[in-house]
């Protein structure tokens, strides 16, 4: 639940990096209350209201955690574009999502080494 309130933290936040842990959790987490709404919405006779809502407050803050994680792999967020090419383009975003950090790049620090120093 921490990595979910750090992502509260960058809401809108485009410059800098994310580590995978980072992003993996925040795509958990919004999977999860986007699961548990439908069914709220489902047993309650609802339509797709709360959910809709849900994926629009939380649009910005994705599109910013995706541009970091990018960001983190050495890769410029304009790669996010790829999304708007079915299905390769998302197995090929999957595959930049998964890769481990770079050491230190343009887009700042390696955030792996920052909190291991921290600790």
């Amino acid at each position: 639940m921490d990595w979910y309130l750090k992502f509260l933290k960058n809401y809108v936040n485009f410059t800098g990096r994310a580590r995978r842990k980072e992003y993996w959790m925040f795509a958990l987490f919004s999977a999860i209350i986007s699961i548990v709404l439908m069914l709220i919405e489902y047993l309650i006779g609802l339509p797709q209201s709360l959910s809709s809502l849900y994926s629009l407050a939380v649009l910005l803050p994705g599109l910013g955690v995706g541009v970091r994680r990018l960001h983190d792999t050495g890769r410029s967020g304009w790669w996010l574009l790829l999304a708007l090419v079915p299905f390769i383009g998302a197995i090929v975003l999957i595959v930049f999502f998964c890769l481990d950090s770079t050491p230190d790049n343009d887009y700042g620090p390696n955030p792996k080494t920052e909190e291991s120093v921290l600790a």
